[in-house]
């Protein structure tokens, strides 16, 4: 009798990330604690709590609370708690953007965009991956875009692509733009200031690297999309449907009247107003989430909708992303029992310490390196800037990098990984757009291996100039 050889299956996402929970939470009882001393500094305006290079020193185990067996489940929902913020974005961000789709407006403007554009749609992709390149390189864009996932996503499908064409055009294009970054003050603005670098120099070859990485991008995206004009097939999600699909056929029967035309100035001056409080007056999530509900109801309004239809279309769009914000909060976990044992520290300390023996010819990639496995820990840039570079650029004079680079390197590092690592910003989009994380991955892996190849040519060349 012949046996039939049974098919793997890979594990869901959130069973991965739970089990790199309970790895850490294993390791919460191995790994050394230790801490940096740290101060309050003043880094652009703001204070922030930074480490002192050299304080490092190792904490009794008994001061500490390794994660135990409870401990481990209750990592789970401390991790929803602390991101309670980012999951409600989510939510917000989805339901929000599931009634504009609602109206119809989107189905009518794209439908007319792309009757206008006839086989030339493709000139979209370098077009809508530079305007959200920039807006990460430059403002450090980045939860501002999250809005956008359901209207690309949809307008890839609406071409005859798949749901992860559109997500990549957003995705690789805010992202890669934030790992270039040219003024980015969450990354550059704060490493430089911390490095005691002079504030925004070497703009000139951080551009290069914007248009070198931006390049490799795009090329890699439009390279799918024309392997899906020959094979449907071979989409990484075929035979999935996306939450946010709509058929190029179903757009035709879509008039573009004065209401969809307000629905869309409604978007834009929600987007311009948005924009314009994050970067001059600090406005954060709250005001992000309040203002995508009042674009919303203004939308409703425009349509004649009644509050309960609003209420219904809102819930029925919030609820597909319910997998997303529970894996958001499975992940924030694993910074739970980090923190929890005092581990995080540690892990710096010894990871910076791998580069004090490296020879100097690799030691930028190296940093590199270093930078994108603390990533994995502090997904935040900020953060990972105040915790990191007063150490980094210490040890950049002794292995005889210039701070500037070190620099380069912690944004890179920082940069890329955000759309890697399941600790970080991946986790959100793929919630928003409706992608599962291992299906990103298939998808994305040549590329980050690609670009992470640039980027240790680009490390290199700024040695070699002096940079």
């Amino acid at each position: 009798m012949e046996t039939v050889k049974k098919k793997f299956n890979m594990p869901d996402t959130l069973i991965i990330v739970a089990a790199v929970v309970l790895v850490m939470a294993i390791l919460s009882w191995v790994i050394p604690s230790g801490t940096y001393d740290y101060q309050d500094q003043d880094v652009n305006g703001r204070i922030r709590s930074v480490a002192i290079d050299g304080t490092y020193h190792e904490v009794d185990k008994s001061e500490v609370s390794p994660t135990g067996f409870l401990g481990l489940f209750a990592a789970f929902y401390r991790g929803c708690v602390d991101a309670a913020d980012i999951i409600f974005v989510i939510l917000c961000c989805c339901g929000t953007f599931g009634v504009m789709v609602k109206t119809g407006a989107f189905h009518s403007g794209i439908g007319s965009l792309l009757r206008r554009l006839g086989n030339k749609g493709l000139i979209l992709v370098p077009i809508l991956m530079l305007i959200f390149g920039l807006g990460g390189s430059i403002f450090g864009m980045a939860s501002e875009f999250y809005g956008f996932y359901p209207l690309i996503i949809g307008l890839g499908i609406a071409m005859g692509y798949d749901a992860m064409f559109g997500f990549a055009v957003i995705a690789c294009g805010e992202f890669v733009g934030f790992m270039a970054a040219t003024l980015n003050p969450y990354t550059v603005g704060v490493a430089q200031n911390i490095s005691q670098v002079e504030l925004y120099s070497g703009t000139w070859f951080r551009a290069i690297c914007f248009v070198v990485f931006m390049t490799i991008s795009i090329i890699y995206v439009i390279r799918y999309a024309k392997k899906l004009s020959k094979d449907p097939k071979l989409s990484v999600v075929y035979g999935e449907k996306s939450i946010h699909e709509f058929a190029k056929g179903d757009l035709d029967s879509y008039e573009f009247t004065t209401t969809d035309l307000l629905v869309i100035i409604d978007i834009v001056i929600t987007l311009v107003i948005l924009m314009i409080g994050l970067m001059k007056w600090g406005w954060d999530y709250p005001q992000l989430c309040g203002l995508f509900l009042i674009m919303s109801m203004v939308a409703a309004g425009i349509k004649k909708w009644s509050p309960n239809k609003w209420c219904a279309e809102f819930i029925d769009s919030a609820k597909t992303v319910v997998w997303g914000c529970i894996l958001t909060g499975v992940a924030k976990g694993i910074v739970v029992v980090m923190n929890d044992a005092m581990i995080m520290d540690t892990v710096i300390f010894h990871l910076s310490n791998l580069l004090k023996n490296a020879p100097s010819g690799i030691s930028a990639q190296l940093m590199l390196i270093v930078q994108t496995l603390i990533n994995f820990f502090i997904p935040s840039g900020s953060g990972q800037a105040v915790a990191t570079m007063p150490i980094m650029a210490q040890l950049s004079d002794i292995i005889g990098v210039s701070r500037q680079t070190a620099v380069l390197a912690f944004q890179f590092g920082d940069g890329l990984s955000n759309i890697f690592w399941p600790t970080a910003d991946i986790v959100i989009i793929c919630g928003l757009g409706g992608i599962k994380l291992e299906k990103w991955y298939k998808w994305f892996t040549p590329l980050f291996l690609m670009l992470l190849a640039a980027q240790m040519v680009m490390l290199q060349i700024a040695v070699l100039i002096g940079y």
